[in-house]
Parts: structure tokens; C-alpha cells; sequence
């Protein structure tokens, strides 16, 4: 259950920093560096090592779980066939 909660966690952190990259590239906007008032204030290099330590976790999360990143949880379905005797 924890496991799903930091994939979460860390791809909205990911997700985020891509957008704020985005950003940068388009626009020469650094969001982050412009919430935190600078590119190396304590927020913002704070925000640089989660982002970084997000994509980590989300890398090593997938190569533990053989490709497969949870988010939710997963509901057995049971199948029934069509074809019945009745």
C-alpha cells in the first residue's frame, strides 16, 4: 500500500518538474525558482532534489516490479465463459 502511495507521490513530483522544464524551454520561466525567489534559495534546490529523487524511485520501482509501476489498487475480475450447458 505505501509503495503505491509513493509512486504517486513521486510522479506528481516528476510531472511537475517536467512541466516547470517546459517552461524553461518555451518561455525562459523557471516557476520554481521564480515561487521560491531564486534559482538557489532552500526551496528551490529542495524542489530540484525531489524532482531528481522522484525519478529515481520511479526507475528503481519499475526495474523491482518488472516494468509495472502501481498506482491503485488492482481488482480481480473473476471471467465467465458464454458458453453454458443449461
Amino acid at each position: 500500500m505505501w509503495k503505491k502511495v509513493v509512486n504517486l507521490l513521486a510522479f506528481t513530483v516528476l510531472l511537475l518538474g517536467g512541466l516547470n522544464w517546459m517552461l524553461v524551454g518555451i518561455f525562459n520561466l523557471n516557476l520554481i525558482s521564480t515561487v521560491f525567489m531564486g534559482y538557489r534559495s532552500a526551496g528551490a534546490v529542495t524542489m530540484y532534489i525531489l524532482v531528481g529523487v522522484s525519478a529515481l524511485w520511479l526507475i528503481i520501482s519499475s526495474i523491482i516490479s518488472n516494468g509495472r509501476i502501481q498506482f491503485v489498487e488492482e481488482k480481480r475480475v473473476r471471467s465467465y465463459s458464454n458458453n453454458r450447458n443449461d
